[in-house]
């Protein structure tokens, strides 16, 4: 037995999808070997035979995002042959539980060192286009035919809890907006970015930051945003995260690991937790899913002193504020703002939420623990729960 730790993660900046996005004539494993590349380079010391898996989700496992595209991007990045791949899909959360699944090999010392992640090529892949379900999810009443639509979901959320209102939304994703734009403005997000040259009608340009950032957005100019999902509704393109391309990648490594090869560490996996709630009400899945990580980890929410909470929609976020008593503007919580800003490339996400938490880790020596959480399709929720590896002990 030996612990698992987060020692670094990239990503590519995330772009808009669709024919107009920088990324419509660029392959989705080409963005997830574009990733593993940049992160491998970050690592010389690191031998690439030394890696014992590669995890990579994808939330559409067909075209230029399937043939197991852990394996496959594995062989194109010029890892060994000898290295293994596989792939993985939990919707929003397959980065989350590439990361699981293979931290906790590692815990059980099967395996030393590993790279977890995620891609998702939305422009090529429209939500739901692949998918077939099975008649009798609605004919026996398992769920509603609007649990097949995220930003449904989203509105039965405002319908349930009356107390999270449009107007609290639009708030929350301005401050999302306002809090990427300071953060790029200090240098913190770009030092995980994987710059990548893509092909346009103009020619040849290098892509190195984030297309989708809205720095400007104010609440008065989402007051009268159209709510595609409901007639009248609460959920608009400004509360809500946009339709993203984007591949994440991270190396985990166990304790022997970091001797062998010189790996610092930036945080410790404490535990985790995935769990079901109605599929109608989708976004409220990190709340249960959060109560069932703290109680393994014996903890309470008030030992988490960080926050990173994936922004599928600003009212999923309020409902897990509201659950466990904090602010709205709590400065805890998506500290450098969140999906409503960056994007939400669905399988990828997971690792962008760690990536900004460990270097919030690296800037907060006084905070010993920290969470990401996110809520995903179908009704679930998972939560990881993570210790500073820079903690010095005396907390704030």
């Amino acid at each position: 037995m030996q612990n698992t730790y987060f020692v670094d993660g990239v990503r590519t900046p995330f772009g808009k999808a669709g024919e107009k996005g920088v990324y419509w004539n660029t392959r989705a494993d080409d963005l997830m070997v574009k990733a593993i590349i940049g992160l491998l380079d970050r690592h010389p010391n690191l031998p690439k035979e030394a890696i014992d898996d590669v995890a990579i989700a994808a939330t559409d496992q067909t075209g230029d995002q399937g043939l197991t595209i852990g394996r496959t991007s594995a062989l194109l990045s010029g890892l060994p042959l000898s290295v293994p791949g596989f792939a993985i899909d939990r919707m929003c959360a397959g980065a989350m539980t590439a990361v699981t699944l293979t931290g906790s090999a590692i815990g059980v010392g099967s395996y030393d060192v590993v790279l977890a992640g995620g891609v998702e090529h939305m422009g090529h892949h429209p939500m739901s286009e692949w998918a077939d379900p099975n008649p009798r999810l609605l004919a026996e009443k398992l769920f509603a035919q609007e649990a097949l639509n995220m930003g449904c979901t989203a509105e039965n959320i405002h319908d349930r809890f009356p107390v999270l209102t449009k107007e609290r939304a639009d708030a929350f994703a301005v401050r999302s907006q306002q809090r990427a734009a300071a953060a790029y403005d200090k240098g913190y997000i770009q030092q995980d970015l994987v710059s990548v040259a893509v092909s346009t009608p103009e020619g040849v340009r290098v892509v190195d930051r984030d297309e989708l950032l809205r720095p400007n957005s104010t609440v008065e100019g989402m007051k009268d945003l159209k709510t595609p999902f409901r007639a009248n509704g609460k959920v608009t393109a400004g509360n809500a995260s946009p339709l993203t391309d984007g591949a994440t990648i991270s190396l985990l490594a166990g304790d022997q690991a970091l001797k062998q090869y010189d790996l610092r560490p930036r945080m410790r996996m404490v535990g985790f937790a995935f769990a079901g709630v109605e599929p109608e009400l989708m976004g409220t899945g990190p709340i249960p899913s959060t109560e069932k990580a703290l109680k393994k980890a014996g903890l309470t929410i008030s030992d988490i002193g960080l926050f990173e909470i994936n922004e599928a929609f600003a009212v999923q976020v309020l409902s897990f504020l509201e659950h466990f008593k904090i602010a709205d503007d709590d400065p805890r919580v998506n500290s450098w703002g969140g999906a409503i800003a960056f994007g939400h490339p669905l399988a990828s996400s997971g690792v962008r939420l760690m990536n900004q938490l460990s270097r919030q880790f690296e800037m907060r020596r006084d905070v010993q623990y920290g969470i990401t959480t996110m809520c995903i399709g179908l009704g679930m929720g998972g939560t990881v729960i993570w210790e500073n590896e820079f903690f010095d002990g005396k907390k704030s």
